[in-house]
């Protein structure tokens, strides 16, 4: 099968750092799906992997977790698909990735994809959608209640792909007053669309930002992206038991929790991958909440998050869009399309 990958972690403007490359074709275990891939995203971890972690000595790691395809064969112990099917997930950290033709995928982390969106449209969904959607709902607890709610929530680097769909989770599916931050022109217009109530300018300290537009203080905050940079400013904002969650790195040190703990502040952790790196017994909920998501994009509640296309799946068009991304400046998702 075709693929894209690499040897060695390099920096994206070495030609090396990703490559077209043949490689076996893999074969199902007991719960996996074989797919036939026809559409990809890129994600920050996809760079963030490239950069760190190279493939074992002579063999060629495969990057890239969203994806679109068909169902071409099953393992022994599947029960939800069968060939044939159209499906859509995000795949899984410790396994290879969705940067080739062919792909392994457990069963229970999959669903069937939203039958009103293009292959390349509905790529650009699974992954920043359940962090989005475990985020806001498994990790900060909030409830699935469209009654107008007194309580505000604020939604730091707002116009990237977690951020493009959370703000439609929490517009169309809460009562909340959504707030984003967004610091261009085009991103504060991208966000407004996407369901933010307000945005204000995350290039400026964001707790005067917020009472210049006359806000009051979040009870819900999350950060999606330069946490390290803006927490303390997050801490002076929130309101007193208000909750903090997050998806980033910050770097070792660059935060002081105890910034929180005057005002009885909770901080989440959000990583999608969990579920299926350590098998929890609930792995199969990323099933359910993948086919809830197709349901609402069917319904007309939730859009696309696609940013820009960057065309065929190869390692010239991956080796632009790691670029890109590295660039801090992508608004929505990149996708990719057919081999």
């Amino acid at each position: 099968m075709q693929a894209i990958a690499y040897q060695n972690a390099l920096p994206i403007s070495d030609p090396r750092a990703l490559q077209d490359v043949t490689l076996p074709d893999p074969t199902p275990g007991p719960h996996d799906l074989l797919v036939e891939v026809r559409a990809i995203a890129v994600n920050p971890v996809d760079t963030k992997v490239r950069a760190s972690a190279s493939a074992e000595p002579g063999g060629w790691k495969v990057l890239g977790w969203d994806a679109v395809g068909t169902v071409r064969a099953v393992g022994s112990a599947v029960t939800l698909f069968e060939p044939g099917q159209r499906v859509w997930y995000a795949g899984a950290i410790d396994r290879p990735g969705t940067n080739a033709q062919l792909h392994l995928v457990d069963e229970r982390i999959a669903a069937l994809a939203p039958t009103s969106l293009t292959d390349a449209d509905a790529a650009a969904l699974p992954l920043t959608a359940i962090t989005a959607w475990e985020l806001l709902f498994d990790r900060l607890g909030i409830a699935r209640d469209t009654a107008p709610s007194t309580d505000s929530l604020l939604v730091v680097g707002a116009a990237g792909g977690v951020g493009s769909i959370l703000l439609q989770l929490a517009r169309n599916l809460t009562g909340l007053n959504v707030i984003a931050t967004a610091s261009r022109p085009e991103t504060r217009d991208w966000v407004r669309k996407l369901g933010a109530h307000h945005v204000i300018d995350h290039s400026q300290p964001l707790a005067q930002a917020l009472k210049d537009a006359g806000l009051p203080a979040p009870r819900y905050v999350v950060g999606l992206t330069q946490t390290d940079k803006h927490f303390a400013q997050i801490a002076e904002l929130i309101a007193p038991q208000g909750r903090f969650g997050l998806i980033d790195d910050p770097k070792p040190g660059s935060i002081d929790i105890s910034l929180l703990k005057r005002k009885a502040v909770s901080l989440h952790w959000e990583l999608m991958f969990t579920r299926s790196l350590f098998q929890t017994p609930d792995m199969v909920e990323q099933h359910r909440l993948l086919t809830e998501v197709a349901r609402l994009v069917d319904a007309g509640l939730l859009r696309s998050t696609i940013g820009e296309h960057y065309g065929r799946i190869n390692a010239e068009n991956l080796r632009r869009a790691h670029a890109h991304l590295e660039s801090g400046t992508a608004r929505g998702k990149i996708v990719l399309e057919g081999f």
